[in-house]
Parts: C-alpha cells; structure tokens; sequence
C-alpha cells in the first residue's frame, strides 16, 4: 500500500465489501416478494423475470462507460454520485404505478450501480501488490457473500409486514449509507498522475487493445461461465423455492444460507492460499471442486429424488469453487492492464452481467420447471470455464509478480 495512504485494512475491506454488496441485495431481496409484485402489476413469472434481465443488462452496458470515466476522474467520486443515484432509482422502484414505470426504475438502478462496483474492484489493486490484492479480495468477497444469505430473509421479512415496495425503501437507504461509508473512509486511491484521457480515440484505443489480449479476454469469460452456473440457481431461487422444494417465501434461506457458506469457506481459504500457492494452483483447486460439484449435482438428479439435501448440497459444494475461483482470477484480469485497472474492471463486469442477464432474460425462461435443465446448464458452464482455463495456461505462463 502507498505510504502517502494511511487507511484501516479493516474499514478498507468492511467498505469495499459493503459497496459489492448492492449488487446480490438488488438482485435477490425481491425475489420472495415475486408473487405479490406479479400481482400487484397483472403480470406473468416470465415478464417479471424481464425486471432482473433488464437491470442487468443495464448494469453491464454501463460498466463499459464507468470503467474510463473511474480511470479519468478517480474512484472516490463516482461511487458517491452512484449511491446518490441508486437511492434515487430505488425509490422510484418503491413508487412505481404500473409494470413499465417499475421496469424502467430497475434499468436505471443498473446503470448507476455498477459505477460502484467498478470502482471498488479498482480501488484494491491500486492500494495492493498483486498478492496482498488476491488477499483483500478474498476478504470482500468473504463479506460479500453475506448478501446472497440475508437478502432474500431481510425481503421476505420487508415482505410480510409492510408489503413490497418496503424492499426498495430498503435499497435507497442501503445506497445512501454505502455513500457516507466512502465520505468518511476512503480516500482517492487513483493518482492525478495515473488519470487517463475521456478522448474517444483514447477510450477506443484502451478497449481496443482488451480486446486484442486474447489472455485478457480468456480469463473474463471463464470468470463470467464459472459464476453463470451459480447465479443459474441464484436468479431461479424463486423457482427452486416454490417449485422444485415446495417451500414458502420465509423458507429462501434454506438455499442461500448454505450457498453463503460455501462462498465464506471458499475465499476464506483462497486468502489463507495467497502467499503460498501460485495463483495458478489456487485456480486449478477451485476447478477441481466445481467438477466435484456438477458431477454430484447430476448424480443426484438422476437417481435420487428431489429434497432439500440433494438440491442444496452440490450448490454449497459449487459456491464454495467459486470462492476459492473469484479472487485469483480477478487479480490475474486486473494485472493484465496496470494503467487501465478501471477499464479492465469494467469489461470484466461486463461480460459477467452479460452472462446473468442471458440467463435471468432467456436460459430460466426457456428451462421453465424442470430441475434437470437447471443440472444440465450448471454443467455447460463447467465444461466451458475448464476450456477457457486450458487455453488460458497454454497460451500464456501466469505472472507471480
């Protein structure tokens, strides 16, 4: 870290991590709340799924505009002007009159969000070495994880006893505190001397050359499919809940809960791992465990029958892949443009909301009810995330800088 930069490792990770947590709480703390907003708006399972694929869409659009404009402006800046905005776009959700006005809320809820994100990602590896960096982020992504877990219990609850659009009166108060966290905690971690220029033959010229790094864009994609076969069952919890399990609107933690643990246990190692495997090993490891996962996971679907244990079990095995897979990784897409860290941020946001909004739009509309198309497409994304890490290590030695 910088020595001109005095800052708590603590509050650093306690407020990045709480920043990263807009995203699962946008996401999935109105997912218990779907049969009431179906109804309140007269409106079909599949069409409000749209709400989720639109501000996803949204949030991965933007990030391809927020990346050089954090490069340019700094980190600290744009994450007030976006929390200021979320809280904004949250409450416009909680008002909503009818299904458009609601849908056209989410959509700006996903442009301004992801500013945040972006920024956060940057702000670590510009304070930290590369190792120290896979460190933190395990740390985040650790306190992260905690969302996916309480978000849809804090729903349901919101739910039940003031209905809804609570859910939203919620996320703009959520926005509003992740904004004074960054006033009083975090300084500009982006040099003047870094700034990059906004000229669209600058900005051009840096996407340009992302996507020309064909190392850059391997490890983008495999952490967009690896993630892909988690937020499958994060996006359709309404679906596994209701559906496959039986279960109520208060029951959401029986799946999240253990999803959560898995993350928690996974990054937890992955940042115990950081000063003594090579990134390389710590990747291979978590592979080794989502393979682990997938083939329990189709094991199970084809020969026993359907319970809590035989769902949720892979799913706890599979979250846990990916806490060991996400921060290596994200360090390796980081490292490969030191000048651009916010762009690269950018584009790997990007592609990873891509993938969720792909499937919140068109993969859970088209699976419908059958657990077996949620088994099959989890072990797609498996068996594309190993390729893209194959070709990822023949065609280039990982730096251990």
């Amino acid at each position: 870290m910088p020595q001109s930069i005095k800052l708590s490792r603590f509050w650093l990770v306690l407020t990045i991590a709480q920043l990263s947590m807009i995203g699962p709480f946008t996401v999935d703390t109105y997912l218990p709340a779907f049969p009431a907003i179906e109804s309140d708006f007269g409106v079909s399972r599949a069409l409000l799924n749209q709400s989720l694929g639109f501000y996803l869409a949204a949030y991965a659009i933007s990030t391809l505009v927020w990346g050089p404009i954090t490069d340019r402006f700094g980190r600290r800046p744009i994450i007030i002007l976006g929390m200021v905005l979320y809280a904004v776009s949250s409450l416009g959700c909680a008002f909503s009159s009818s299904y458009a006005e609601f849908l056209g809320y989410r959509v700006m809820q996903g442009i301004v969000a992801s500013g945040g994100l972006v920024a956060g990602r940057a702000i670590v590896r510009d304070l930290f070495d590369s190792r120290d960096a896979q460190k933190v982020m395990s740390q985040v992504i650790m306190l992260f994880a905690i969302a996916p877990a309480i978000a849809p219990i804090v729903g349901g609850w919101l739910h039940d006893h003031w209905g809804w659009r609570s859910i939203f009166y919620f996320l703009a108060i959520y926005g509003l505190l992740s904004m004074l966290a960054f006033v009083f905690f975090i300084p500009e971690s982006h040099p003047r001397e870094n700034r990059q220029s906004l000229h669209p033959s600058n900005i051009a010229r840096v996407y340009l050359s992302t996507f020309k790094h064909a190392h850059f864009q391997a490890i983008i994609f495999a952490i967009g499919t690896a993630f892909a076969g988690l937020f499958l069952y994060i996006a359709g919890a309404p679906t596994v809940i209701f559906n496959f399990l039986g279960l109520g609107a208060d029951d959401f933690g029986w799946q999240f809960i253990p999803m959560v643990v898995g993350i928690v246990i996974g990054s937890y190692t992955s940042s115990r791992l950081a000063h003594r495997l090579s990134r390389e090993k710590v990747v291979s490891l978590s592979l080794s465990v989502l393979v682990l996962s997938v083939t329990l996971n189709l094991l199970m679907a084809l020969w026993l029958p359907v319970s809590i244990f035989t769902v949720i079990f892979p799913l706890l095995l599979y979250a846990l892949g990916i806490g060991l897979f996400l921060p290596a990784m994200t360090v390796l897409a980081l490292d490969c443009f030191p000048q651009n860290r916010g762009t690269a941020s950018a584009l790997q946001g990007f592609i990873q909301m891509i993938f969720n909004a792909a499937i919140a739009s068109i993969i859970l509309p088209l699976l419908g009810l059958y657990l077996h198309g949620f088994v099959f497409t989890q072990l797609i994304f498996v068996v594309l995330t190993l390729g893209l890490w194959l070709f990822i290590r023949k065609g280039k030695t990982i730096s251990e800088a």
